[in-house]
């Protein structure tokens, strides 16, 4: 076993006083020793229950014949840190997650890893650490949070974020705010809606490194979380004694399967990130353009908050991704025969069943013929942009505007909230890329105050958008601003052309005056220079390469 190295033989000595010390014994030093790498804390309610998971993940290893230990891993509330300087830190945290897995794995010798996160960064992060390390591993999150109820209907935290707008327009009261905000999230899990944390912790599963279920049974349902945490406790033993590592999971074709259901399913734009940044630790090639490949034959059938009014407990109520991906395999874009922790695709979704109809549609009756998810590119995108397209009124699909440009997000947001943006306008945002924020901070907050507000405008940054935001929202441009690319030429009364259908993102500037102004740009200076975040700024790269460090 790989944890010899810590436990065997004459000089290891006082390696195995160090374990006594703690209450081991000398027969479970003869075992597997698994890592159970917990990122619970008192700050995310995705979070907060993550103890109870991890004691039943102790169990199972147990049983399943593993000696368990569990160390920490940071996170950060995304809804917490959003719109103020604290955004910049929740993408550079993937990178903190990782290395220190890396750390702690490499360091005590373990044989495997059970990983439990649940929200929006730290589910990437655990899954870049495992293909990195590449020991048997297995994802088990704690699972969604259950939708609030507000006056009959189904409202999540992404309800709350528009409410700012609605309230700035007057068409909500501060006692109906108040309310809505009591009733919106009832309890822990990740928040309820098709947003980043639970589109990725249904991307674990779908990628094989999750047992089925893991992206969608509700926290709340803590009996049926607590049986899954202990199968993957026990499951990971076996893994360690056949040598099934996450590189024989994480495959080229595991990855097609993920694309493919997160087109099919609307995920989050965060995905095109995230899945980058994994498959570049797995040493998978997974260029922007296959995205687009998979979206045009990929029927979107599912149509989940923010896009929709459905939320994740509908989604599992209806078959979870088992149902999805059996669905799309009509359409010949799942690899049967990818593996997962425990068998193979086929075999996992063989016997699954779509039990509401209203909620996954069949791919002869989709929402929209391609994925919910587009790659734009043109003179102001030269290496893409993403757009949730699943999450765009179809009014606004194809958009001629007038840019509004602003350097930072709280110049955005201080002119909207000043009703300064007017119908037409496109909202420019950057410097706030990878390197520019840095951080390349989440812009749900402008996006659900225009929302609320009622305003007819597109948004486009060369930072990125939560899973939560909704509307004609471009991110990720490449490239970005702080790198000289040209969203950080453009100037007030530019025209901008927006076609989603056709993928184009245009600034109507000639190439000679983009010359001109690329002349005479230079570039500003660090928003950040001490600390992490400058050291992060130095080494990330571009968005559409997944925005990882080198």
């Amino acid at each position: 076993m790989r944890s010899d190295i810590v436990k065997k033989g004459s000089t290891r000595a006082a390696h195995r006083s160090l374990f006594y010390a703690m209450g081991y014994t000398p027969e479970e030093l003869t075992k597997p020793f698994i890592g159970i790498v917990n990122a619970f804390n008192e700050v995310i309610p995705g979070h907060i229950h993550l103890r109870d998971v991890a004691n039943a993940v102790k169990l199972g290893i147990t049983a399943g014949g593993g000696m368990a230990a569990e160390f920490p891993a940071i996170g950060i509330c995304d809804g917490i840190a959003m719109g103020h300087d604290g955004m910049k830190y929740p993408l550079p945290s993937r990178e903190l997650i990782a290395d220190s897995i890396e750390a702690m794995a490499v360091g005590h010798g373990f044989d495997g890893l059970v990983l439990v996160p649940n929200c929006d960064k730290i589910v990437p992060g655990m899954l870049m650490a495992a293909a990195r390390l590449n020991i048997p591993a297995i994802v088990m999150s704690g699972g969604p949070m259950m939708a609030g109820r507000y006056e009959g209907r189904d409202i999540s935290v992404s309800t709350m974020f528009e409410a700012a707008g609605l309230f700035e327009a007057g068409k909500i009261s501060a006692q109906q705010m108040d309310d809505m905000e009591k009733a919106a999230c009832p309890g822990c899990g990740s928040c309820a809606g098709m947003f980043t944390a639970n589109t990725m912790n249904c991307m674990s599963e779908v990628l094989g490194m999750a047992l089925p279920g893991n992206g969608t049974v509700p926290a709340a349902q803590s009996g049926a979380r607590t049986m899954m945490a202990k199968r993957a406790g026990a499951l990971v033993v076996e893994m360690v004694k056949n040598d099934i590592k996450p590189r024989d999971i994480l495959t080229r074709e595991a990855f097609e399967n993920a694309i493919a259901v997160d087109m099919g399913i609307g995920g989050s734009s965060n995905t095109v990130l995230h899945l980058t940044a994994i498959a570049y630790e797995a040493g998978v090639e997974l260029p922007l353009t296959l995205f687009e490949e998979i979206s045009a034959k990929t029927p979107y059938i599912t149509k989940l908050s923010p896009g929709g009014t459905y939320h994740i407990q509908d989604l599992n109520e209806a078959g979870g991704m088992a149902a999805v991906m059996k669905e799309l395999s009509k359409r010949g874009v799942i690899h049967g025969q990818a593996k997962t922790v425990e068998g193979t695709v086929a075999s996992r979704i063989e016997t699954a069943a779509i039990k509401r109809a209203d909620v996954i549609h069949s791919v002869d009756d989709p929402y929209r013929n391609k994925g919910g998810i587009a790659i734009l590119s043109g003179n102001l995108a030269p290496d893409n942009a993403v757009v949730k397209e699943s999450a765009v009124a179809s009014d606004m699909l194809v958009f001629k505007g007038i840019a509004r440009v602003f350097d930072s997000e709280e110049a955005a947001i201080d002119a909207i909230v000043g009703k300064k943006i007017k119908d037409g306008d496109v909202v420019v945002i950057r410097y706030e890329g990878p390197k520019g924020g840095p951080g390349m901070k989440e812009m749900l907050n402008p996006t659900a105050v225009i929302t609320g507000m009622g305003l007819k405008v597109a948004l486009l940054t060369d930072g990125r958008f939560s899973g939560a935001t909704q509307g004609a929202c471009i991110g990720h441009i490449s490239p970005e601003a702080m790198e000289g690319g040209p969203i950080g030429l453009l100037k007030d009364g530019d025209g901008i052309f927006i076609d989603i259908p056709n993928r184009i993102l245009r600034a109507e500037i000639s190439d000679e005056e983009f010359a001109e102004r690329r002349a005479a740009w230079q570039q500003p200076k660090p928003k950040v220079t001490s600390g992490y975040l400058a050291r992060y700024a130095k080494l990330v790269t571009s968005a559409n390469t997944g925005a990882v460090l080198k």
